[in-house]
């Protein structure tokens, strides 16, 4: 299901959240692409610099280190990072660090897993609702 308002695919984690898009042109690594407080300090990354504090994550699949999952997880712990993750490949060093804020922290981030075409929707600073709706996943613009 998707129309011009509500896309709809796969929950890889389940949760809410509404904020602003943040949308990656490439895939940053948690280890070693974001910082402690949240900001994307890969110099080689195109965004270098964004703060994905509060924001809708959206890129295409994750990049990097099992590592990541670690950083993810701090980030979730001092509410720094992403409220909300939106990717076309699901990712389970993603996932894993997702779960880990939850079970340590009970600071609960959904994972939304769309189609690509859907995914090249979403337009950075776009407010949107990620959400579940019985066993989908949907995002509300």
């Amino acid at each position: 299901m998707s129309d011009l308002n509500n896309l709809s695919g796969e929950i890889i984690l389940p949760g809410m959240a509404t904020g602003p898009v943040s949308k990656l042109d490439i895939p940053v690594s948690f280890w070693g692409g974001v910082d402690h407080h949240g900001s994307i300090i890969d110099v080689h990354h195109p965004q270098h610099g964004l703060s994905l504090t509060g924001k809708v994550l959206v890129m295409e699949a994750g990049r990097g280190s099992s590592s990541s999952s670690s950083v993810l997880a701090e980030l979730i712990r001092t509410d720094l990072g992403p409220i909300a993750i939106v990717l076309a490949e699901a990712d389970v060093i993603i996932a894993l660090g997702a779960i880990v804020g939850s079970e340590l922290y009970g600071k609960q981030i959904p994972i939304l897993k769309l189609d690509i075409s859907a995914l090249e929707s979403l337009q950075n600073d776009e407010i949107i609702t990620v959400d579940n709706l019985g066993d989908r996943g949907v995002i509300r613009r």
